[in-house]
């Protein structure tokens, strides 16, 4: 299968799912085109509230494509790639409807920032995370005001500092991150469409006003986001992180 953004919209809900074969990693075009649903939903009468999902069962997004990264060869290639995971975060935080993430395998890097951006996570058991930026010589400038909003700054600092190990989906869920924790991809599932059916009858002025003061305090992060793009892009393009790069695309 080749990569996809596509979305529905049925009774209310507009679902927005997300697809590439190396384990739903995400190149520029597709950041791109999932900052452009997203926005697009938002701005749709019929769309009460969006629920954001990958395709597949073992990740639900691996962060930055490697291949993308390793073919950068200049500031602007960098700020550019890295700007797309800045909109994917300001479209859900600036969507006047609750984005709920449907997280059913592990994420990784920016799959993190995009869980944390959501105002509502559910996960399964599968379902653990890591910030790997700093393993391969940069660092989780972008995603981290949305990690760190969601679980706090020392959680957000031990997933940063540690950035080989694999924290839990109940780990996730105890700092924040994760809302329900299910066993089963079915079983959370279920209470997804349970709660988007909900909030689809509820008072949408109501929804966009609470989205609003939910996210009070994060109104420069237009600006912020792509400064810390810029942060990534010329880290990217050190020696270290090449080398780093390379080890780990070898690896794989």
């Amino acid at each position: 299968m080749e990569a996809f953004v596509k979305s529905e919209i049925k009774n209310g809900i507009g679902v927005i799912t997300f697809f590439h074969p190396q384990s739903n990693s995400m190149p520029g075009t597709q950041l791109n085109n999932l900052a452009a649903e997203v926005e697009k939903l938002g701005k749709d009468n019929h769309v009460k509230v969006i629920v954001l999902q990958s395709e597949g069962e073992k990740a639900f997004c691996a962060g930055a494509s490697f291949d993308e990264l390793i073919a950068i060869k200049d500031l602007d290639t960098g700020l550019k790639f890295f700007s797309g995971f800045a909109a994917v975060i300001n479209a859900m935080r600036k969507a006047p409807k609750f984005v709920i993430a449907r997280v059913q395998g592990k994420a990784v890097g920016g799959g993190v920032g995009i869980a944390s951006a959501a105002d509502y996570t559910f996960a399964t058991k599968e379902a653990s995370i890591k910030l790997s930026e700093l393993a391969v010589g940069i660092g989780p400038f972008v995603v981290g005001p949305a990690v760190e909003r969601k679980v706090g700054t020392s959680a957000f600092c031990q997933l940063t500092i540690n950035a080989t190990e694999w924290q839990t989906a109940q780990w996730a869920k105890e700092k924040g991150l994760y809302a329900e924790l299910f066993e089963t991809a079915a079983e959370m599932d279920k209470s997804i469409d349970a709660l988007a059916t909900k909030l689809a009858s509820s008072n949408p002025e109501a929804m966009a006003m609470l989205k609003k003061v939910m996210w009070e305090g994060t109104e420069n992060w237009d600006k912020l986001l792509i400064e810390r793009a810029g942060m990534s892009g010329k880290l990217v393009l050190s020696e270290f992180t090449i080398n780093a790069i390379n080890k780990f695309k070898a690896k794989a």
